[in-house]
């Protein structure tokens, strides 16, 4: 299992950070599109790194469009000397509409499409194919000498593997369909990953005439642990918070309806409408935090993340607070990454 981490999108801060990130023995690093751009920072991990895969978790796909989305993987794969992943999400209707004033309507059926743009338009830069793709939310038919690579930038390389994010049946089931690796969001877990999500991965590979067999599974990231006793409550506050934000959001829903808890995404759905962000975390009792998340301390993780998810990921991504004892947490990595 490959175990990764992430950095920093703060670009004064990212080539220190990506360098302790490929020191500290992760197989890749990501960037989240949260305050700032997930793409320039993978520009400086590329330059202050040498083995390291890189990769966005995620990229906003619908903020962008599939001809700027195929420059930037195109770029960074060359650049990277063919260390980049580009990892695609949704996000949300609200946030695409009110957020990035872009479009939203039938999110699978466009993701879909984006993707399949993409790899047009990449098939065309490598290997000299017409630009042809004409969709329902995307046309591409137009590429001329003055707007193509040069081939040679990807030598020995190859196009970027695409990932993609997802929760809900639909959305990967394309991912299955059209991507190379899927990416659980945190909002995942054991349960909801064994009984809907690799279900309909599988459904999507076996329409694209797939197995599962080489297909990457990123795995569910929240664990809670710590150095003493203070800071594995704080990380443990800190992550009963997160979940209740998510479990907020109605298109997560499902994933509390498989346990039996669908009715606490209408009271976090409620208190989050009131902003009472604070109170929402305390409805997260021990039960879905140990649900939700890895918890011991940093020698147990190991371990249980192999016990839960071993069988079914490939690899596993978490941001890690744990540089203040580096000697303790770099045996734990090289646990998960042995099996």
């Amino acid at each position: 299992m490959k175990v990764d981490g992430g950095i920093t999108t703060n670009l004064s801060a990212v080539p220190q950070g990506a360098k302790e990130v490929e020191a500290a023995g992760y197989s890749g690093a990501w960037t989240a599109e949260t305050a700032h751009d997930p793409f320039l920072p993978l520009v400086l991990a590329a330059e202050h790194t040498q083995s390291i895969e890189l990769g966005t978790s995620i990229a906003v796909a619908f903020a962008r469009n599939p001809m700027l989305l195929a420059n930037l993987g195109w770029d960074l794969q060359a650049y990277s000397k063919g260390r980049f992943i580009l990892g695609l999400g949704s996000q949300i209707k609200p946030h695409i509409e009110k957020r990035f004033s872009m479009e939203w309507s039938h999110p699978a059926k466009r993701m879909r499409e984006m993707v399949l743009a993409i790899r047009a338009i990449w098939d065309t830069w490598e290997n000299g194919t017409k630009l042809d793709f004409r969709g329902e939310f995307y046309k591409h038919t137009l590429m001329t000498p003055f707007f193509t690579p040069e081939r040679a930038e990807l030598a020995g390389f190859g196009t970027p593997k695409i990932y993609l994010a997802g929760v809900g049946e639909l959305m990967t089931e394309v991912c299955g369909e059209v991507c190379d690796g899927f990416i659980c969001h945190g909002f995942t877990t054991e349960k909801y990953l064994r009984e809907v999500t690799i279900p309909a991965l599988a459904r999507g590979r076996a329409k694209a005439g797939k197995t599962m067999e080489g297909f990457d599974i990123v795995g569910p990231s929240f664990v809670v642990t710590g150095n003493n006793e203070d800071e594995l409550k704080a990380a443990a506050a800190g992550t009963r918070q997160q979940i209740s934000f998510y479990g907020s959001t109605p298109a997560y829903r499902g994933v509390l309806d498989i346990h039996g808890w669908g009715g606490l995404q209408d009271e976090l759905n409620t208190l989050s409408k009131q902003g009472k962000w604070a109170e929402m975390g305390t409805l997260i009792d021990d039960e879905i935090l140990n649900t939700f998340a890895v918890v011991g301390e940093p020698e147990e993780i190991a371990p249980e993340l192999h016990k839960r998810y071993g069988d079914v990921i490939s690899r596993i991504s978490f941001y890690a607070p744990y540089k203040s004892d580096p000697a303790r947490w770099q045996p734990v990595i090289e646990a998960i990454k042995k099996g």
